[in-house]
Order: C-alpha cells, then sequence, then structure tokens
C-alpha cells in the first residue's frame, strides 16, 4: 500500500465546482476583452482573467479506480494523489501518473544451470503491481525509456509503464537465475531433496520471495510467480531421457526379481508342505533357476518336456 508519509495533503476541490469557476474567469476575461473599446484598464483585467483561467486549467484531474498520480511543485515531491473521481489541485503542481493495477510478466524461458551444473530451459509468469509510487518513480531511472519529452499524459503514463515492466523484466530473470541455482532438476536418490521437478510449491514460495526482495527497492510487489516451463536443455535432452529410461527400467526390474523371489519361495514352501515331491538340493536350485528364468525373462518360456525319469 501507498506509505502514508507521501500520500497528498495539499488542498483539493470538487472538480466540478472547479469547472464552474474556471468557466467565470473565462466569462469575466471575454467581457472585458470586449469592454476594452470603451476603457483601456478593461484590456488590462481581462489579460489578467485569462491568464489566470489559463493557470488554472492545469488543475483538473480524473482518476479511475486503482490510478494515481504523482504530484511535484518544481522538482519537491509533495505527495501522491490516490481518491477516485474529478478533482481540481494547485495548478502548478507537475503530474505524473502511473497505474496501480495487477499486471502479469510471462517471459522466454532462459537457460540456467541447476544446482549440479545441468542445464535446463526454465520459464515463469508471475503478477506484480506498484504499490510505492515515490520509490517506483524517484527510486529507480526510467528516464532512457520515459523521457521528459512525452508530450501528453497518455503518453507518459505509457512510457512509465514500460520503465517498470522493463525493471521487472530484469530483475525476474536475475532472481529466476538465482531460485534455478540452487536446486537439482531432479534427484531420485535423495528424494528428501527439494527438486525443481518435484517440488513446485516450495520453489515458487522461494521464487516470490526472492522477486519481492529485489523489487522493494523500486515499490513493485509480485503477489504470484509460479515456474510454468521446465526442462533438459536440447543438449543434454537425450542423454537425460535414456537416463530416466535406465532408471524406469532397473526399478521395474527390481520389483519384478522381488516378486519373482516370493514366488519361488512359495511354490518351493507348496511343494514341500504338501509332499509332492522330495527335491533334494541339486533339484532345488535346478528348479529355482528355471522359474527364474521364466518369471523374469521378457519373452515367453519354451516349455522342454522331460520324457523319462526325473533323476
Amino acid at each position: 500500500m501507498e506509505n502514508k508519509e507521501f500520500s497528498y495533503k495539499g488542498a483539493v476541490l470538487n472538480g466540478f465546482i472547479a469547472l464552474l469557476l474556471v468557466v467565470v474567469l473565462f466569462a469575466a476575461a471575454i467581457y472585458f476583452f470586449i469592454k476594452a473599446d470603451k476603457e483601456a484598464a478593461n484590456a488590462i483585467f481581462g489579460v489578467i482573467f485569462m491568464i489566470a483561467f489559463i493557470i488554472c486549467v492545469n488543475g483538473f484531474i480524473k482518476l479511475e479506480p486503482n490510478e494515481a498520480v504523482a504530484l511535484l511543485f518544481f522538482g519537491k515531491y509533495k505527495g501522491t494523489f490516490t481518491r477516485t473521481g474529478f478533482y481540481w489541485v494547485n495548478p502548478l503542481l507537475t503530474k505524473k501518473s502511473v497505474s496501480l493495477r495487477a499486471r502479469n510478466l510471462n517471459p522466454e524461458p532462459i537457460k540456467v544451470n541447476d544446482k549440479v551444473g545441468n542445464p535446463v530451459l526454465i520459464g515463469m509468469v508471475l503478477v506484480w503491481k506498484l504499490e510505492d509510487t515515490y520509490k517506483a518513480l524517484f527510486e529507480i531511472d526510467s528516464q532512457s525509456i520515459a523521457p521528459s519529452s512525452a508530450s501528453s499524459k497518455g503518453s507518459s503514463a505509457r512510457f512509465l509503464s514500460q520503465a517498470f515492466e522493463n525493471f521487472v523484466r530484469v530483475q525476474s530473470d536475475a532472481a529466476l537465475r538465482q531460485v534455478a541455482g540452487c536446486y537439482a532438476y531432479d534427484n531420485p536418490d535423495t528424494p528428501e531433496e527439494l527438486t525443481l521437478r518435484s517440488n513446485a510449491d516450495e520453489i515458487n514460495e522461494k521464487l516470490v520471495t526472492t522477486l519481492n526482495e529485489r523489487l522493494n527497492m523500486a515499490g513493485l510487489h509480485v503477489t504470484e510467480a509460479r515456474i510454468n516451463y521446465l526442462a533438459y536443455a536440447p543438449e543434454i535432452a537425450a542423454v537425460m531421457l535414456r537416463r530416466q529410461q535406465a532408471d524406469a527400467i532397473i526399478a521395474a526390474r527390481e520389483k519384478i526379481v522381488d516378486g519373482a523371489v516370493s514366488m519361488v519361495k512359495m511354490a518351493l514352501d507348496k511343494l514341500k508342505a504338501e509332499g509332492v515331491v522330495d527335491l533334494d538340493e541339486e533339484r532345488k536350485a535346478a528348479m529355482v533357476s528355471n522359474l527364474l528364468v521364466v518369471l523374469c525373462g521378457d519373452e515367453p518360456a519354451q516349455p522342454v518336456v522331460n520324457s523319462g525319469s526325473l533323476y
């Protein structure tokens, strides 16, 4: 929220009442100009009223919700006007219009190195808004994008908005690199460790905190930031895919072997308990070998029929 220390405390007049008074000034100027041919002093009064009219016209402010105007008196900051509606203030004040509405930023994904040095492509989307107009206007240099030669209020506000967006873009890039470098893309060997792939909520919270630390100097605040793109860089994507496939195959094989061993043990125990056949150690080893081949093989086993004696 806007710092109360910087809120405008000067005189403010309802815009419609001020408009009526300005029209009276203009009418008075016209009246004295018309009467100038009868008395020379009337021309002087006409000029005075016309000058007053021209000066007073510059004092009007019209604000929509979530808009603000920073006011300066010959370079000295006098506060920020945030009242919604139509008002009149000191016409000698310089006005800088800014928007307090929420805006989003969705930059292109960037290439960074994660904690273990793997290059990854990572992108994010963030929602930000201006909270302190004094910091935003006077703590960062926006002159390269918002030149003082802007000829209109709308043009000046647009240039300032571009300056703020440029500042957010640069700082968000740096913050994303900083956060991404603190975590590995993935680490199946230590599942308790936070990773970019598996712990999105925690990473997003860290990203918001880092962004606000960087943008606080400019009076800007990030309300939400989320990683919306994450992938290995093209140069290592194929290798990491093969690694992931190998890890999946190994995990599947481990599960198959565990199941096969359990089934072989169950078969031997059942044969022994029901007295179907009495096998010596050599025949048990052969049976275990055959069952493991059948249960763990990728291809269907081809049975061999023994037509002779078991021994």
